[in-house]
């Protein structure tokens, strides 16, 4: 059984709520669900090489197994057989019958995650030995964790922190010592995952079809329809003081291609300010061979009033299952560089559809 914590009853949860040094480790279902999971995610990025990487876990807390991946890619190669490394295991089985995710090493060779300071530093390691790989990063966060208001989407179920951190520390790649030196995000969330789909009631749709706002080219069209499972992560920093970090409402976009952001923050002068939903919008162009995100202009602004445009360029993609594609992205805001990602998250055939309606000829 996985050692978890409990908030206190009846406690009402909005996204004013503060995390609190209990939600560094395991929390439990409210049920014997076999599909509840809580994950841990790291980020990291070289800019000098167009290099990003990750470290990612998902424990499915109530089968007692775990399914991890970490990888690097950069401008060389995109799929899992391309990028620079890649390894994931799955449904491993937990060897601990009471893992404590401040104090971890992930089973079946995967990496390890020690809290050093609560909710804000970490170190996590990993080695591939016969690959002669490695990674060993030290995570110090720029602010407390964010949460995000509870019940809308993508957050239904689920509940999400989001941190951004210095990341520091070395990668060793094909041999190659390279130094880390970076402000990229973490994130946690707590919630089922991977179960059937609940089946909807057989009634009328509201929005008169799949497209909320029908119009503008085909590819964009094809991009907004409802029920797809479509989402889109967009975050870029420019250091402990500037950036912004947002989820994309693509099916509310509207026939121009503007999608209104949903959840996230701007950060300007040091200060970070959740964003207005209501005035923070996305427009993304596609690469017509890949489909993927190519280009992006963001514009954002926060419940304060304060705004911030900025202009992304994807340098690198890793896709991992042939559809959508996680960029590193490079961000233009006025006079300074940042760097993030895009997560591009599709369905394989609705992808095929929209790339489809992107190559057209006729």
């Amino acid at each position: 059984m996985v050692r978890a914590v409990q908030s206190g009853p009846g406690a009402v949860v909005t996204a004013d709520t503060p995390f609190g040094p209990d939600d560094d480790t395991f929390h439990p279902g409210p049920d014997d669900n076999p599909y509840w999971a809580e994950t841990t995610w790291w980020s990291f990025n070289v800019p000098e090489r167009r290099l990003g990487g990750w470290l990612h876990a998902q424990f499915n807390t109530n089968r007692g197994t775990v399914t991890w991946r970490v990888y690097v890619w950069d401008p060389s190669g995109a799929h899992p057989d391309q990028v620079r490394y890649y390894r994931t295991e799955n449904e491993v089985p937990l060897e601990d019958p009471e893992p404590d995710l401040r104090d971890i090493t992930v089973p079946g060779g995967g990496f390890s995650v020690r809290m050093l300071r609560p909710l804000h530093d970490y170190r996590i390691d990993y080695a591939d030995s016969a690959t002669d790989f490695a990674v060993h990063l030290q995570f110090n966060a720029v602010h407390p964790p964010r949460r995000f208001t509870p019940g809308e989407p993508p957050f239904m179920e689920h509940t999400h922190l989001d941190q951004l951190g210095h990341v520091t520390g070395e990668l060793l790649l094909g041999g190659e010592r390279i130094a880390i030196d970076c402000y990229s995000v973490r994130d946690r969330s707590w919630a089922p995952r991977g179960g059937p789909a609940p089946s909807a009631p057989n009634k009328p749709r509201s929005d008169g079809g799949r497209v909320r706002h029908p119009g503008g080219p085909r590819w964009r069209q094809i991009e907004r329809e409802r029920g797809r499972g479509r989402i889109q992560y967009i975050f870029g920093h420019a250091g402990p003081d500037l950036g912004f970090l947002a989820f994309v409402r693509v099916a509310d976009g509207d026939a121009e291609g503007w999608s209104p952001l949903n959840h996230g923050w701007l950060l300007a002068d040091g200060r970070f300010e959740r964003l207005d939903k209501t005035a923070s919008v996305m427009k993304n162009w596609r690469d017509p061979t890949t489909g993927w995100s190519d280009h992006m202009e963001v514009r954002l602004t926060d419940l304060t009033g304060r705004t911030l445009r900025a202009e992304g360029q994807a340098v690198s993609h890793i896709t991992e299952r042939g559809a959508g594609a996680t960029a590193l992205m490079r961000w233009d805001f006025d006079d300074r560089i940042g760097w993030g990602e895009d997560q591009d998250i599709w369905h394989p055939r609705h992808f095929a559809r929209m790339r489809q309606a992107l190559q057209a000829v006729r």
